[in-house]
């Protein structure tokens, strides 16, 4: 594993700019399927990994949960709004509900989710890596024979993933409860006809999608800053660039996963 990394920073440095990009996002697929197999066997999961886990856990999604729903509260009340107005100028009242879940619920809510913790955490996870191998952290770590991978990257990567999920469930509930106040009012006169419109959007194959998106937004997130700040080859490791590329890689996949997932529910 020395000599790969060794091979792969003499690539990055020598080599023209598409070999660089091939090199780098070959490191970025190497580590995010190791820290798969480091997060599936319980043997990472040490009691000092797990004291960090659970710290990480607590500090990426509880100071931000309530403030990022109210904030999602905000954007549905004034998306459903305008879509219910908009819908309504050109009689067709009757699509409004379905393309505020459709739009709102399924695709804005969980990318928004996902840039939010990115922005929030696992970018500057990522930083914090470059900063821990710079002066020295990883190396004080192996002489007292911990793993600097499993101690400090496996719970800040797991907590990302967390923290995304966490958020784009719970945001897509209160969106869906509030879209509903928004169209019908506080009654329960609209409960049929909503639960006939959620149950037309979400099909079996629609949620396996939805699902799917959501956990690949939040391996991401997570995945993409960690490995651009373990494995910065390109520069000269400073926190400021590895964020620079772990925003820009991971926002470019990011899109191809939107693409992906828009193909697979309505083409």
């Amino acid at each position: 594993m020395i000599h790969l990394s060794t091979w792969y920073r003499r690539v990055g440095h020598t080599s023209m700019a598409p070999v660089r990009w091939a090199a780098a996002w070959a490191r970025i697929t190497f580590f995010g399927s190791v820290m798969v197999v480091r997060a599936l066997s319980p043997r990472s999961y040490g009691p000092q990994t797990r004291y960090n886990l659970a710290r990480h856990v607590y500090i990426d999604t509880a100071p931000i949960l309530g403030w990022f729903t109210v904030l999602i509260s905000l954007f549905t009340l004034i998306i459903t709004r305008i879509v219910i107005v908009t819908s309504a100028s050109y009689g067709l009242s009757q699509y409004a509900l379905e393309m505020v879940v459709r739009v709102l619920v399924v695709e804005l809510i969980p990318l928004t989710a996902a840039l939010f913790v990115a922005l929030r955490c696992t970018i500057p996870s990522g930083a914090a890596l470059v900063e821990m191998r710079r002066i020295g952290h990883f190396r004080s770590l192996r002489r007292k024979r911990l793993d600097p991978i499993a101690v400090e990257v496996l719970p800040r990567l797991m907590a990302g993933i967390f923290a995304c999920i966490t958020l784009a469930s719970l945001s897509c509930v209160v969106a869906g409860f509030l879209a509903y106040f928004a169209v019908y009012g506080f009654t329960v006169a609209g409960i049929d006809a909503y639960t006939h419109v959620a149950g037309r959007v979400f099909d079996p194959m629609f949620t396996f999608i939805f699902a799917l998106k959501t956990l690949f937004f939040a391996i991401a997130v997570s995945v993409i800053p960690m490995a651009s700040g373990l494995n910065n080859i390109e520069d000269d490791g400073s926190r400021e660039s590895a964020a620079l590329q772990g925003l820009v890689r991971m926002f470019g996949v990011l899109l191809i996963l939107e693409a992906l997932s828009l193909v697979g529910n309505y083409i």
